[in-house]
């Protein structure tokens, strides 16, 4: 799987090679992701769009997500995080390695 990403220093797309961060840079554009919006993957993403409309919390595709990549890490949470202006997650990944990681996402 090839996943592109972007560095946070340069602010430049770079190609993902290690097999762990492919894993979870996939994670964080799938939660950035709006349901059915990728040509290639139909069941991944979260239907954002219809939360605003609703004003309910997409709780069950985000367990849903966290469900789908948790097989490629040792542990994995994705959290909502709370009094967020925009909807943000905590996602605490730890790798097969060992490696832990403590990201947020912004949708």
């Amino acid at each position: 799987m090839r996943t592109y990403g972007v560095d946070p220093k340069t602010k430049q797309w770079v190609e993902v090679t290690n097999t762990s961060y492919v894993w979870l840079a996939t994670l964080a554009q799938t939660l950035r992701l709006n349901q059915g919006e990728s040509p290639f993957y139909a069941n991944y993403g979260i239907p954002a769009e219809n939360s605003v409309h609703t004003q309910i919390p997409p709780n069950l595709a985000v367990n849903r997500t966290q469900t789908q990549f948790a097989p490629y890490f040792a542990s994995l949470t994705v959290l909502k995080q709370q009094n967020a202006t925009n909807p943000t997650y905590n996602v605490n990944a730890v790798f097969q390695n060992g490696t832990i990681i403590s990201s947020q996402v912004a949708t």
